[in-house]
C-alpha cells in the first residue's frame, strides 16, 4: 500500500491492538519540546548566537502540552474495554498520576523552604488536589511545582471521558470528523473570544482553562475513534512526520502567534494517527525503537522534575537569570538533560510503576473469539460490527512497553 494511505476501508474496521509503543516513543518528543521551551525562556545560555539559535528551535515548544493532550485523548479512547468500570477507569488514572505529582509537591515545598520563599497555604492544598487550573488569580495556576498545572487539565478530562464514551461509540462518522475538524477553528476563535474575558485572565483562559484546553484532548479521542472503526483517512509515518517538520519550521518562522496553535494540532493529529496506524499494521516506525519507548515511559517523570530541578540548581549557583557564556551553555543543557533524565528513571521506576501496581484494579483477562483477527492479546474496546475476522496485522515486538494509558504527564 502507498506510505500516503491509511488504515483499512470502512467495510472492515481494525481491531485496536492493546500496545501502541510508538506513540510512547513519542511522548519523549513531546516532553523534549517543552525542555527545549524551558531552556529557553529561563535563559540558560547566554552566548547571544547560541540563544537564538535555541529561541528559534524551540519557540513553539510550549505546544508539547497540546501534543500530549491530544495523544492522551488518543490512547485512552483505543486502549478502552467495555469491561472498564467508571470507577476503575478514574482509580487508575489516580494511580497514574497522583503519586509522583504528590512526591514533587513535597520536594517544591522542601526547595521553597530552603529558600525561605513564602507559601501560601490555601495555594499549596489547591495545588495538592490538582484544583489549580480552575483557578484564574495568579500564583495560583502557576504555583508549587508550576508544571502540575496540566495535571490539574488532565484530571478534569479523566472525568469526563468515561462519562462522554458511550456516547462516542454510538457517534457517527461524521460527527467524529466534525470535531477533527472543528478543534483547530476553535483554538483560531480562542483569540478573539479572549476580549471577552478580563486582561489580567486572558492567558489563564487560552492556556490553562481546563475547558478550553480539553478541545485539544477531544480531538484525539474523535480521531481515536474513527481509526478505532477503520474510518480515519490521513498520510502514513513519514509524509505526516514531513509534514510536521514543514508545519513547524513556517509557524516557527512566519505565523502568527493566534495561528500557530490551530496548525500544529492539525500536524499533530497527523503524526499521532500515522503513529499508531503503523503499529497496528506491522510497518516500520522510528518510535519503537527500546531507547525511545524507554524516554517515553519515564516522560511523565521528566516532565514532573526538570524545571524544578533546572531552577533550583540556577539558583543555588547564582546564575538564574544571568545564564552560561560560551561553551557552558549548551554543557550545562547537555547535564540537565541527563540529571534530570537519571532522575525521571528512578521516580519511574521507586514511585510511579509500584504505585500504579498497588493501586490499579486488575483488568480480567479477556477470552480470544474465534475468528478475531487481531488476536488474543490485542486488548482493545469491544469489536465495532464487521470488526470479526478483520485482517488488520498485530505490531511487531518492539521492547519494553508500558500499558499507554497516558496524561501530559502521560501521554505522557
Amino acid at each position: 500500500m502507498n506510505d500516503a494511505a491509511t488504515v483499512a476501508p470502512a467495510a472492515r474496521p481494525a481491531s485496536p491492538a492493546s500496545r501502541l509503543p510508538s506513540l510512547t516513543g513519542l511522548r519523549w518528543v513531546a516532553a523534549l519540546l517543552v525542555f527545549g521551551f524551558h531552556v529557553a525562556t529561563m535563559g540558560v545560555i547566554a552566548e547571544p548566537g547560541q540563544k537564538a539559535v535555541v529561541d528559534w528551535a524551540f519557540a513553539l515548544g510550549l505546544s508539547g502540552v497540546q501534543f500530549f493532550f491530544i495523544l492522551s485523548g488518543f490512547v485512552l479512547v483505543w486502549s478502552a474495554r467495555p469491561t472498564d468500570t467508571r470507577l476503575a477507569f478514574w482509580r487508575r488514572r489516580v494511580a497514574k498520576i497522583w503519586p509522583s505529582h504528590v512526591v514533587l509537591w513535597v520536594a517544591a515545598l522542601a526547595v521553597a523552604a530552603w529558600f525561605a520563599d513564602p507559601v501560601d497555604r490555601f495555594v499549596a492544598v489547591e495545588n495538592l488536589f490538582l484544583l489549580q487550573a480552575w483557578d484564574p488569580r495568579p500564583g495560583h495556576f502557576y504555583s508549587i511545582n508550576t508544571v502540575s498545572w496540566s495535571l490539574s487539565c488532565e484530571f478534569f478530562f479523566y472525568l469526563c471521558l468515561p462519562l462522554a464514551l458511550p456516547l462516542i461509540r454510538r457517534a457517527r462518522p461524521w460527527a467524529l470528523w466534525a470535531v477533527v475538524v472543528a478543534v483547530p477553528l476553535l483554538i483560531l476563535a480562542l483569540w478573539p473570544a479572549q476580549a471577552l474575558v478580563p486582561e489580567e485572565s486572558r492567558w489563564w483562559f487560552t492556556q490553562v482553562f481546563p475547558p478550553v484546553r480539553s478541545l485539544e484532548f477531544w480531538m484525539g479521542v474523535a480521531a481515536a475513534e474513527l481509526m478505532r472503526r477503520g474510518r480515519w483517512r490521513g498520510p502514513g509515518l513519514p509524509l505526516a512526520s514531513l509534514l510536521f517538520v514543514a508545519t513547524w519550521v513556517v509557524a516557527a518562522q512566519w505565523v502568527r502567534a493566534e495561528l500557530w496553535a490551530a496548525l500544529l494540532s492539525v500536524a499533530y493529529i497527523l503524526v499521532i494517527a500515522a503513529a499508531a496506524d503503523a503499529d497496528v499494521r506491522g510497518r516500520r516506525s522510528p518510535w519503537r525503537s527500546r531507547p525511545m519507548v524507554w524516554l517515553g515511559e519515564v516522560s511523565f517523570a521528566f516532565y514532573l522534575v526538570h524545571v524544578l530541578v533546572m531552577i533550583t540548581v540556577l539558583r543555588l549557583t547564582g546564575d538564574w537569570g544571568v545564564g552560561f557564556t560560551g561553551w557552558w551553555g549548551p554543557a550545562v543543557v547537555l547535564g540537565f538533560l541527563l540529571f534530570n533524565l537519571a532522575l525521571a528513571g528512578l521516580l519511574h521506576r521507586l514511585v510511579e510503576t509500584p504505585m500504579m501496581r498497588l493501586l490499579t484494579p486488575r483488568r480480567p483477562a479477556r477470552t480470544p473469539r474465534d475468528g478475531d483477527g487481531a488476536g488474543k492479546d490485542s486488548g482493545g474496546p469491544g469489536a465495532a460490527p464487521g470488526d470479526r475476522g478483520s485482517a488488520v496485522p498485530r505490531p511487531r515486538a518492539a521492547g519494553p512497553q508500558d500499558d499507554h494509558r497516558p496524561t501530559y504527564a502521560d501521554s505522557r
